[in-house]
């Protein structure tokens, strides 16, 4: 089962907005259907709140360590994605967040999954 719990915060260490964007391409998972991998990369995008409001970002290990947690799980993509999103949004209640998942291709058909959460930039949607 994914594991939430396994993510740590820090402070964010700016009062002006930026954003953040980390890429895992390690991405794996289990095709429930078939109970073979997926392989994907993850791509998280999101602006933290201000230091005055108490945003916080996430920490790269503790990310790294949650998105492994998915490894032995049987879980379709839309899922994983809408997953990753939830929990992360939750954990660190960004201006917005956008999670986006690129599927490696399985019989010809490669997948790219994104799940939003507030209101994400127009220059990113729909890339």
């Amino acid at each position: 089962m994914p594991n939430p719990e396994l993510l740590e915060v820090f402070a964010t260490p700016a009062e002006q907005a930026f954003v953040i964007e980390h890429t895992s391409t390690e991405f794996t998972s289990l095709c429930p259907k078939t109970g073979h991998p997926d392989f994907g990369d993850v791509i998280l995008r999101y602006q933290p709140a201000s230091a005055s409001r108490g945003g916080v970002c996430v920490e790269l290990k503790s990310l790294k360590l949650y998105y492994q947690s998915f490894r032995d799980e049987g879980i379709f993509y839309e899922a994983v994605t809408n997953q990753i999103r939830d929990d992360l949004s939750t954990l660190l209640k960004p201006e917005w967040l956008q999670i986006e998942t690129h599927w490696r291709g399985r019989g010809g058909i490669r997948s790219i999954i994104r799940a939003d959460a507030g209101d994400v930039p127009a220059h990113y949607r729909g890339r």
